[in-house]
């Protein structure tokens, strides 16, 4: 499995690339980032209520992080900034309530009733971000996004409907509303934005937003893979589209499938809470706190019941000491699961979180709960939720207080992170203000 790495430097722009710098959201002033060789970044006194405010970080060269100085510098910056290390402020005017990362781009969302409630900012070659008109040709659409830019959806209704949630795979992207289903847009190759394949089909500048059709009910989540979608519906069942040479579709084939199809397996008759898919591997969450996967092994994913590098249908996962799980993270060669006691348990391949000793692992490793902040005197500090990229993960943790839970700052960084070793795009992880975020590569 390998990921494609894409680079943007103004000082290498062939001629007819357009490069849109020109949508924005700001309001605000930029915070100030305290020197030091630790620095420390504070943006809202202890008890001040949240104000909704989103921080970016990681690969900027394609405009993924909505910064456009940092691919063209102003005057007082001679060079691109290739990565931005710590959290940066995104200055938006609407409320974000969900957020994704692609590769090489980024798709924020507001629960607003407005028309204008999608955003998407960086790479935009296959029209992942829609289509980007620019300013002197109605007909052509920017190839790269520097700044939030408005996503147009076709919506029937868009002063009720809003958007829930963002996905965004490889080159394509999913919009999950409240009253409208599903929409794709973006490369379709494999059928990964379910609908009928067109050969030799051009995404550069297309205007094709898709609406989803072939639930059995009404879809609560979407989740990307590379080349792949996974849908979840109110009633707990698992529908798959796109590439499946892996098997990461589950169902049981390794085909491409043009449209969402139910997945059965292990899953059959279960009802599933929660799905997580990045790379080529899939996992499935049910409420009764059982795990199961399918895809892509070649990283011992699902060492638990196989043996072979692929597995094409889903197979329950028997997790030993790992009590119930409540969430997964899929990654591109590791897997990660928080069960209800806010304990974290890592393996596949990779930096796992465990120090230089532990690079690979077929069994789950549970990440010491101190590195989260829980200690005996602060027992409520567990984690609340997790997240993972290609090469990365993180876990925002919580405290609860009074009855309330209260989101606590802290942060954990391993020697790679500070090497900054070259990573395909990078990977952001996009929060509100006053999660506690915690990040290891």
């Amino acid at each position: 499995m390998a990921f494609p790495y894409v680079r943007l430097c103004p000082r290498h722009m062939r001629a007819g690339l357009q490069v849109c710098w020109y949508a924005t959201l700001s309001k605000a002033s930029r915070p100030q980032e305290k020197s030091g060789s630790d620095p420390v970044f504070q943006y809202v006194g202890q008890h001040k209520k949240p104000t909704h405010k989103v921080f970016v970080w990681g690969f900027s060269f394609t405009g993924a992080l909505g910064i456009p100085t940092f691919v063209v510098p102003d005057s007082g910056r001679k060079k691109p900034r290739k990565y931005q290390l710590t959290p940066y402020r995104l200055e938006t005017a609407e409320q974000i309530s969900s957020a994704a990362c692609g590769y090489g781009f980024t798709l924020i969302a507001s629960p607003s009733k407005d028309v204008t409630k999608l955003w998407g900012m960086g790479l935009n070659k296959n029209s992942q971000l829609g289509f980007q008109r620019t300013q002197h040709d109605r007909h052509k659409s920017y190839d790269y996004v520097l700044e939030p830019s408005p996503v147009a959806l076709p919506l029937v209704e868009p002063l009720q409907t809003r958007v829930v949630q963002v996905a965004c795979g490889r080159a394509h992207s999913l919009v999950l509303t409240d009253r409208e289903g599903v929409f794709s847009m973006g490369n379709n190759a494999y059928g990964q934005c379910g609908r009928r394949i067109v050969e030799d089909e051009v995404y550069s500048g297309s205007h094709i937003i898709h609406k989803i059709e072939g639930f059995s009910s009404r879809v609560i989540q979407v989740a990307c893979g590379q080349d792949h979608s996974l849908f979840l519906t109110e009633t707990g069942k698992v529908f798959a589209c796109g590439w499946g040479a892996d098997g990461q579709t589950g169902l049981g084939h390794h085909n491409i499938s043009s449209s969402p199809v139910e997945v059965g397996g292990d899953l059959a008759g279960v009802e599933v809470q929660q799905i997580s898919t990045y790379g080529d591997c899939s996992l499935a969450v049910s409420k009764d706190g059982q795990l199961y996967g399918w895809g892509n092994s070649e990283y011992r994913q699902l060492a638990f019941v196989t043996q072979a590098t692929q597995m094409n249908s889903p197979r329950h996962l028997p997790l030993k000491g790992c009590g119930k799980v409540v969430q997964a993270a899929c990654g591109g060669t590791q897997v990660a699961i928080l069960n209800d006691k806010g304990e974290v348990f890592v393996w596949g391949y990779g930096i796992l979180g465990k120090g230089p000793k532990l690079s690979e692992s077929s069994t789950p490793e549970m990440i010491p709960p101190t590195l989260f902040g829980r200690s005996e005197f602060n027992p409520s500090g567990v984690v609340s939720r997790i997240r993972c990229g290609l090469s990365h993960f993180a876990a925002v943790t919580a405290r609860i207080r009074n009855g309330r839970i209260k989101l606590a700052v802290q942060s954990l960084q391993s020697q790679v992170l500070k090497k900054r070793r070259t990573c395909p795009l990078g990977e952001q992880f996009i929060a509100e203000s006053g999660d506690a975020v915690c990040l290891w590569r």
